[in-house]
């Protein structure tokens, strides 16, 4: 039998941005598609009893946030009531680990580097929106800091298709494993068969 993707004890899902700020205008895959996806996979995590990132965008001013000179204005902010929560069709419980950041990346200034490592986490699996920024700027960190990572491919989108084309094509596969939804979940599954 092939060797198992991943290992629950040594393995975090980690969802990136799916808070009630979510838009309609993603490729290839829409925001209800990965949502759906990704909360699936939390369900299995949660129920194996294995570690459940939900990362976040918050700020009570704004003043923490970085001001860069760009060259192209970011898009405009229309932000409904409650925009920083967790989407409810994933929602949090008591045994999620919720990561407030204040950047693209999940990892600089906040405390996840440290909640993995004293668990002994090795392995995170990275989901989420949008693939060329918070996903992909997450999975740079985590690479520079050691970590292996897996990327659910379809729990994911970008922007655009074009750029969740490039990091898929080019950026993801020198930084970890691409998989499935499905390829994840059949992992969890064997996990939960073997230990019955």
């Amino acid at each position: 039998m092939e060797e198992l993707l991943f290992h629950f004890p040594q393995t975090a899902l980690i969802v990136i941005d799916l808070q009630k700020w979510l838009g309609t205008g993603y490729a290839p895959h829409s925001a209800e598609q990965v949502v759906s996806r990704a909360a699936s996979m939390v369900k299995a995590f949660r129920d194996a009893g294995a570690f459940v990132g939900l990362v976040r965008v918050s700020s009570k001013d704004f003043k923490d946030m970085p001001r860069p000179l760009l060259d192209q204005a970011p898009p405009a902010m229309n932000l409904p009531p409650g925009w920083d929560e967790i989407v409810p069709e994933i929602g949090v419980t008591n045994t999620d680990h919720v990561i407030t950041k204040r950047q693209w990346g999940a990892f600089h200034a906040t405390d996840l580097d440290q909640q993995l490592r004293r668990r002994g986490i090795t392995t995170i699996v990275l989901c989420g929106i949008a693939s060329g920024i918070g996903v992909d700027t997450t999975a740079r960190e985590a690479f520079a800091h050691g970590y292996q990572v897996i990327f659910a491919i379809d729990a994911m989108t970008g922007f655009s298709e074009a750029e969740h084309e490039h990091v898929r094509s080019v950026i993801f596969p020198r930084l970890g494993r691409i998989r499935t939804t499905a390829d994840i979940l059949t992992c969890a599954s064997l996990h939960s068969s073997t230990s019955d």
